[in-house]
């Protein structure tokens, strides 16, 4: 089921994820507001149609009049954001983010928002290695995973309207967990490959390596394109979920360090096919699955 037509909806930072969503929301006939610091951001969204009014700074009027209200800021930021403008919101509205990092932020939010409105976690597991307005794109949705993060706190009213945002926008497969499994499987499925990336790019001082690669390097690396801003800071508030993934990591190449140094073909053969069973899971189309 997809969200109510007749909800307004807020989207605070206009970035990759912002305006994907923006623009997904548009095309489903909702008005879409946005606020995004950068007015050469606003200006654009506003010319290519994409939100219906936009500001560089919060303006309680605009935020007052929407029913769903999409956080798409740093983490440092997000927190800061609603307890600075909770006296605008309306009475009823619904609060979400779009962040890779949920325990700390999620109760710092739900402890002092107030009994009137109701912020409950959400995660697309989508974007590209690039990033601001201009790359947007809502079809990057499409067949994508989506989380929703709740707690005790949350209302299987407010469960709904995030499910529903999510079919919206063509989601998948949504899924739900809470803040601390969230972070753990994110420390393994995100944050974990995004680190094997970067270092992959830097281990070697080869300025050549453009002229020899072909696609498996690529393909390996396409997300070490990565905004060193947002990443590190995700790292860092996710830092005892991920460093456990790379010792977990380390451990199992190390391992396959060990069976190849010791000629072991068997045992690398049993590696390779649970490797290749493993990954033949996400092969398979996804049927359209809800919480």
């Amino acid at each position: 089921m997809k969200l109510d037509k007749s909800y307004s909806v807020l989207i605070v930072g206009l970035g990759l994820i912002g305006g994907s969503y923006a623009k997904g929301l548009k095309k489903e006939g909702h008005t879409v507001f946005g606020i995004d610091s950068d007015p050469e951001t606003v200006s654009y969204a506003l010319s290519e149609g994409i939100i219906d009014k936009g500001v560089c700074t919060p303006e309680p009027e605009m935020i007052s009049r929407a029913d769903l209200i999409v956080i798409a800021l740093y983490p440092h930021l997000l927190v800061d954001w609603v307890l600075d403008n909770k006296s605008s919101f309306k009475k009823g509205a619904v609060i979400t983010d779009v962040t890779g990092v949920k325990s700390d932020m999620v109760h710092r939010i739900q402890a002092n928002l107030g009994r009137d409105n109701e912020f409950i976690a959400a995660h697309p597991m989508a974007g590209r290695e690039v990033y601001g307005i201009k790359n947007s794109d809502e079809k990057i949705f499409l067949g994508a995973n989506f989380i929703i993060v709740p707690t005790d706190e949350n209302t299987f009213d407010a469960i709904e309207i995030i499910k529903g945002l999510a079919n919206t926008l063509g989601f998948a497969r949504i899924s739900s967990m809470p803040p601390r499994a969230h972070d753990e499987m994110i420390g393994f499925v995100s944050q974990l490959t995004h680190c094997i990336a970067i270092c992959l790019m830097t281990c070697s001082k080869s300025e050549h390596l453009v002229d020899y690669t072909g696609d498996s390097f690529r393909d390996l690396t396409r997300i070490a394109r990565i905004n060193e801003k947002m990443w590190s800071e995700l790292f860092l508030l996710n830092k005892d979920a991920l460093l456990l993934q790379m010792k977990k990591f380390i451990d199992e190449f190390s391992e396959f360090y060990d069976i190849l140094e010791r000629g072991d073909c068997k045992a690398m053969k049993e590696k390779m096919i649970l490797s290749a069973k493993r990954r033949a899971l996400f092969d398979k189309k996804p049927e359209k699955e809800g919480i």
